[in-house]
C-alpha cells in the first residue's frame, strides 16, 4: 500500500500503477489485486498534509519484485508513505484456524444429530 500525495493529479497516479505493474511483471511476480482507494483523511499530518490518495497493490512473487517497488517508492516525490506487508504466513495460519473450526463444527453436527435419534425402545423392552 502507499499513499500518494493529495495534490497529485489522477493521471499520475494511474501512470505509477502501471509503472509499478510493469515491473512487478518485469521481475517475475504477478499483480492479484489492484484497489484504488481515493482520497481519505490521515491518521496523522505528513509534511504538513492531512489528506492521501491510498492505492492498495496484492502482489504473488519471490520478493526481489518488492525490494524494487520500495527503492522506487522512497525515490518518489508523490509517494508520501508506503507499507509493505507480508501475508501469506498470515492466510496459511487462518487456512488452517478455519479448518480447525469446520472440523470441530462438523463434529458437533454428527454428534448432535446421534443425541436427537430416538432410541429403539423396542429392543429395550423385549430385554
Amino acid at each position: 500500500m502507499y499513499i500518494a500525495a493529495p495534490e497529485t493529479a489522477d493521471e499520475d497516479v494511474t501512470k505509477l500503477n502501471e509503472a509499478i505493474q510493469q515491473q512487478v511483471e518485469k521481475e517475475g511476480g504477478t499483480i492479484v489485486k489492484t484497489e484504488v482507494m481515493g482520497r481519505r483523511k490521515l491518521a496523522y499530518p505528513i509534511n504538513k498534509k492531512t489528506e492521501g490518495l491510498y492505492t492498495l497493490f496484492e502482489i504473488e512473487g519471490s520478493g526481489q519484485e518488492i525490494a524494487e517497488l520500495e527503492r522506487r517508492f522512497r525515490v518518489n516525490d508523490a509517494v508520501i508513505r508506503f507499507v509493505t506487508v507480508r501475508v501469506d504466513e498470515e492466510r496459511k495460519t487462518a487456512a488452517k484456524l478455519t479448518a480447525k473450526r469446520e472440523n470441530r463444527q462438523a463434529k458437533r453436527r454428527g454428534s448432535a444429530a446421534n443425541f436427537n435419534e430416538p432410541e429403539n425402545t423396542e429392543a429395550r423392552d423385549n430385554q
